[in-house]
């Protein structure tokens, strides 16, 4: 099932480091590796696309895994 999230980028230092996507809700998902690189900045705003991915286990374990489809930045200003 296709999602769409807006949120916050986050990097959690735990274990090998992981990326995540903070909802204005505050709920974290984590995002699957091989995601753009051009979303994998900290503290960046973005509304992402994607599926959540219950077949995939981390070492981070931060939130369920996000499998990232396509994303539009959102500027800050």
């Amino acid at each position: 099932m296709s999602i769409t999230l807006t949120g916050t980028i986050e990097r959690r230092d735990i274990g090998m480091g992981a990326w995540a996507l903070v909802t204005e809700e505050g709920v974290t998902y984590e995002i699957l590796k091989g995601a753009d690189k051009d979303l994998l900045k900290a503290g960046q705003k973005a509304k992402v696309k994607g599926q959540v991915r219950e077949d995939v286990m981390t070492i981070a374990m931060i939130g369920p895994v996000l499998e990232v489809k396509s994303f539009d930045l959102i500027s800050s200003d």
